[in-house]
């Protein structure tokens, strides 16, 4: 059997010595690499090597396993020179078996059966936190209550990586950040359009989070303004006590569409709901106890939306949460750091000068906008949670507001403000139900769901043998919804395709999932003729040097590189990045089922064969659910 590497190697700058046995299998053999190219070429500093060492191409142009570009180390001696010298000098190690040259270009292969047996050992270790489990191992700010704000508990089904799980690393340990996302109006349906905060927010909460950040995922609602002075208006005119019981957004929204109608003709409505939110913002006792209950029976239809989205919250805050105090205290900080001037009986910000227009702070009516609360907010967020980085995640069409509200705060001397981040996005067209009639997200899932339903029960026996096929089409259905989303750059605007989203060919959602079923099943197929030793034990176990077929090794390459993935995804902060990548892994898995077949194999070979495809199950069911999706097991 291969043995493991000795441990520890030097440590870079990169990699910290007591890091080294968690860190990567990739980032070892990496600097191995590194740690030669020092050996041979002193004038070149480790973390430099390090950085040089790139993964090289997999398939028929494949060059080597690592390649170096010689020109990049800037050395007196020509190029080539530096390759040949690297050649000559090289011997093999528990980690490098060879080295070649191609003009200024060194490529590395590795020992093949240690990599192989230290990546799929590492994957190994990778386990869930799940729902039953104490809450506060997610939530990690420690003066967080979470009967505060409405929080709620993940919902069932949801699994998320621990820390320490292959593909997680610590370079965001210690670090606390908070995430705004979603953020729909209160008293309306959750719209389509609030889709690509929702799922786009909660892939970069669980992406902070894989990469050792103790994240707060925050949903600050639309709950306060003139709005809920029209929808009172409205409720008093064509409200009903029965339908609020019965369905309570529902009735909300044909409530304000019907008083907004009438608004039309009638200024009366607009002066009356100006004057109800006045009462608001005085505190009166019988306007807010029924904004109240409309934002309480709002937040409990919100939560089960969230549910089937596999998404959930930390906490429940919102525009009204922001203390009039609080907004007074901003006023006055505002005109006393003299950034602030009247106009009109209003006051005003001039960000010209930053190329940012003008901003009202404060109507001539006396009432607060919407810059003022957010600032507020800012501030009481820090005093609150301490962030070390707060990022909104709102569309691009608010690129103006958000930049007006961060210089805002940097102009009046905070300096947390340069750690706030606009994370913007573009916007869905056409998307509808097939029929075209609505653009209310419930309604596109059913329509998912439906859809995907269809396709399952055109075979029998699969359809059969699944336990709850309601659940399993949903999850479907919503994989199809995200990923279409996910599978582009977040600033683009995409056109909603349900030909192409409900495809289970390409890649869409559908695939994903099929790939991740076909993976799980292949565990059941061959027992109990072969039967995977415990984790702790296959490295010394099972004979990797049985996975000598390219397809192999190609496998193994990509399911190293996730751990580079998931780094490479926090900077871009794209959902593309992970989706990319699950993809590529499906791609290389489903090219492999003729070559690498494991019933009726040698029993070492078939166990090797199995942990491989055990290993990408694993990886792919981590990449999917960084992304929010609930990797299915069975369709």
């Amino acid at each position: 059997m291969a043995s493991l590497p000795p441990f520890p190697l030097p440590s870079t700058p990169s990699i910290p010595a007591e890091h080294l046995e968690s860190t990567p299998a990739l980032d070892l053999f990496k600097l191995a690499a590194a740690q030669f190219i020092v050996d041979t070429l002193p004038e070149v500093a480790l973390d430099k090597a390090f950085e040089g060492v790139e993964s090289g191409k997999t398939g028929k142009n494949a060059l080597g396993d690592f390649v170096v570009a010689c020109p990049r180390f800037r050395l007196k001696a020509k190029p080539n020179e530096v390759a040949d010298k690297l050649v000559a000098a090289f011997k093999p190690t528990p980690y490098l078996a060879s080295i070649s040259a191609a003009g200024a270009f060194v490529s590395f292969n590795l020992q093949t059966e240690a990599f192989f047996a230290l990546v799929l050992s590492q994957i190994n270790t990778q386990t869930y936190l799940t729902p039953d489990e104490d809450h506060s191992a997610i939530s990690h700010f420690a003066n967080l209550s979470l009967s505060d704000s409405g929080a709620d508990k993940p919902p069932a089904g949801l699994k998320l990586l621990k820390k320490n799980g292959y593909g997680t690393n610590k370079s965001g340990k210690g670090k606390n950040v908070i995430v705004e996302f979603s953020s729909p109006n209160i008293a309306k349906p959750f719209h389509a359009g609030h889709l690509r905060s929702t799922i786009i927010g909660a892939f970069i909460a669980n992406l902070h989070e894989a990469n050792g950040y103790d994240v707060l995922r925050m949903n600050y609602l639309g709950d306060w303004g003139k709005q809920f002075g029209i929808l009172a208006v409205g409720f008093e005119r064509y409200g009903s006590e029965e339908e609020l019981a019965r369905d309570a957004i529902t009735h909300l929204y044909d409530v304000y569409v019907k008083i907004n109608r009438d608004g039309e003709s009638d200024p009366s409505i607009h002066d009356r709901a100006r004057e109800f939110f006045v009462k608001m913002e005085a505190g009166d006792e019988a306007a807010v106890g029924l904004w109240k209950k409309f934002r309480d029976l709002s937040i409990v239809k919100y939560k089960d939306t969230y549910a089937r989205l596999n998404i959930f919250f930390d906490v429940y805050s919102g525009e009204s949460q922001v203390s009039q105090a609080s907004c007074a205290s901003a006023l006055e900080q505002l005109q006393g750091s003299g950034i602030v001037e009247e106009s009109n009986g209003a006051l005003i910000v001039d960000l010209t000068k930053y190329k940012l227009e003008k901003t009202v702070v404060r109507k001539k009516d006396g009432t607060s906008v919407y810059i003022t609360r957010d600032i507020a907010g800012a501030a009481e967020r820090f005093d609150k949670y301490h962030f070390d980085k707060m990022i909104y995640v709102v569309a691009s069409q608010q690129d103006l507001h958000l930049a007006q509200f961060f210089k805002v705060l940097d102009l009046m001397g905070y300096p947390w403000a340069k750690t706030l981040q606009h994370v913007n996005f573009g916007m869905v067209q056409g998307m509808s139900t097939r029929k075209g009639t609505a653009v209310f997200l419930e309604d596109i899932l059913n329509e998912s769901k439906g859809v995907m339903h269809d396709v399952m029960r055109k075979n029998e026996a699969k359809y059969a043998a699944i336990d709850d096929p309601e659940f399993t089409s949903d999850k479907l259905g919503i994989t199809a919804v995200k990923v279409q989303d996910f599978a582009g750059k977040r600033i683009n605007n995409y056109e909603f395709k349900w030909e192409r989203m409900t495809s289970f060919e390409g890649d869409t959602g559908p695939y994903l999932q099929y790939a991740h079923v076909r993976l799980s099943s292949v565990e059941r197929k061959n027992a109990p003729e072969v039967v995977l030793p415990p984790p702790a034990e296959r490295a010394t176990a099972i004979n990797v040097a049985h996975l000598s077929e390219p397809k192999a090794r190609e496998i193994v390459l990509l399911l190293s590189s996730y751990p580079d993935v998931v780094r490479a995804a926090l900077k871009s902060l794209e959902p593309a990045t992970i989706c990319t990548f699950a993809f590529r892994l499906c791609h290389a898995i489903s090219s492999a089922w003729e070559t690498l077949i494991v019933r009726g194999q040698p029993q070492e070979v078939a166990l090797a064969r199995l942990w491989l495809y055990v290993s990408a199950k694993d990886v792919l069911g981590s990449a999917m659910r960084l992304l929010t999706l609930e990797p299915l097991d069975r369709m």
